[in-house]
């Protein structure tokens, strides 16, 4: 058997489920995980189907079989297959606790992806690279220069065939033109639990605010800064006690597993975009 994840959504109505699954039925699909939700603000319904196929069964098959109930509902749909690990390019600056967590995580199986390059504006994270043999792509900014690195940056993407870039403590703004050509396909953490302290030293601020949670949240990059749909999120409660490297030593491990759950949802068809939100099926 051979494996795959359907994913759709459309304007909710009866039969949706009961079309969908007659149609796998008929290919003689077995379905192992089912996943639905309604939101009743927008009228809108997601599915995801993970479901195990006959022997050479393809996706070409899968699509043509599953035509007349996307038709007839509207649906949009998307089809992986499992034994294709989605391949991903790291951007990263100097901090490089999330960009080692990530390859930690591809290499024990945990995050079923393949990490096909690693660009960043230092060289300081080209020994990690280097280590674990994977390309990895000095493109500096340069001032006045943004749109030609962008335009470097689009050629690795696209000579590595990419399926996913993920902004692991990269610390260039992506232009309005690069987010929005790359909509739902960048994901980026951000080190804070709601946008909250932005620029410098966020920690430092947050210790002379005296907070009392700090945290992370992994999101989609759009043009507004931070404010993309949010995948994933996680807090810890600090104390006054605590110093600003405290705060940086815990903000650190936070955001390296809200980026890896992040992106293990998302290459894994979990995450489903619902407008500025996302409806995240969490295994």
């Amino acid at each position: 058997m051979d494996n795959f994840v359907l994913t759709l959504s459309c304007a909710d109505q009866p039969g949706i489920v009961a079309g969908v699954t007659t149609e796998l039925f008929g290919l003689g699909a077995n379905i192992a995980e089912s996943n639905q939700f309604w939101d009743r603000d927008t009228g809108k319904f997601f599915m995801r189907i993970a479901f195990a196929a006959p022997q050479g069964t393809s996706k070409d098959g899968i699509e043509r079989a599953l035509q007349p109930v996307i038709a007839r509902f509207e649906m949009k749909t998307a089809i992986a297959e499992e034994s294709r690990k989605p391949r991903i390019i790291i951007m990263v600056s100097k901090f490089d606790h999330a960009l080692r967590h990530l390859l930690y995580q591809t290499q024990v199986g945990w995050l079923r992806a393949e990490v096909v390059a690693i660009v960043s504006n230092h060289e300081d994270t080209r020994s990690l690279a280097d280590a674990d043999g994977i390309a990895f792509h000095h493109l500096p900014m340069e001032k006045g220069k943004k749109a030609e690195q962008e335009a470097r940056v689009l050629e690795v993407i696209k000579a590595a065939d990419a399926d996913l870039v993920v902004l692991a403590r990269y610390m260039q703004i992506l232009s309005d033109q690069l987010s929005t050509r790359l909509f739902g396909k960048v994901i980026n953490i951000h080190h804070s639990f709601l946008p909250s302290f932005k620029g410098a030293k966020p920690y430092h601020q947050a210790h002379e605010r005296g907070v009392k949670l700090i945290g992370a949240t992994a999101h989609y990059v759009t043009p507004d800064l931070d404010e993309g749909p949010i995948i994933e999120q996680e807090t810890a409660r600090v104390t006054h006690a605590m110093s600003p490297d405290d705060l940086i030593a815990a903000g650190r491990d936070i955001e390296s597993r809200v980026l890896a759950r992040a992106v293990k949802n998302h290459v894994e068809s979990r995450v489903m975009l619902n407008g500025h939100k996302t409806v995240v099926f969490s295994s």
